[in-house]
């Protein structure tokens, strides 16, 4: 028998990524988020939810740009770690081990131990309620 609920976050997307931000290596952040996905083929287009109080929704939306970055089973605790911790409290890329390094079109880093890294441009900013969405060209 079906049951009726009320409306909610029922499905939820996955996996978790690392999005890197920052134009500058003093303000490179790492921050996981799991409310992203692809919009459009042709164009590629991608987008990223977060919510306006995380330190690094400041940073995203000042630069506009950043990257998707695919994480693995090893990166999983650090994954986690990023998504718990902020970024005006650490240098989550110092804290993690993980590698910053130069992206070949977006200011913001790619992480080197990700096995995919999509490089990412805003293109707009819906509000939605408790998160933005970030939509994106993917570059």
């Amino acid at each position: 028998m079906k049951q009726s609920w009320k409306p909610g976050t029922t499905i939820y997307p996955l996996p978790a990524v690392l999005v890197s931000c920052g134009n500058t290596p003093e303000e490179y952040n790492l921050i996981t988020v799991s409310w992203v996905g692809t919009l459009c083929t042709n164009p590629p287009m991608c987008y990223i939810s977060v919510r306006p109080e995380r330190y690094s929704y400041e940073i995203l939306r000042k630069n506009m740009e950043f990257v998707i970055n695919l994480t693995t089973v090893q990166m999983a605790k650090v994954t986690d770690w990023c998504g718990v911790s902020s970024g005006k409290n650490y240098n989550k890329f110092e804290k993690t081990g993980l590698t910053p390094k130069t992206a070949q079109i977006v200011k913001a880093p790619y992480v080197e131990e990700s096995p995919l890294c999509i490089e990412c441009k805003v293109r707009e900013i819906i509000s939605l309620g408790s998160h933005d969405m970030f939509i994106s060209d993917v570059v």
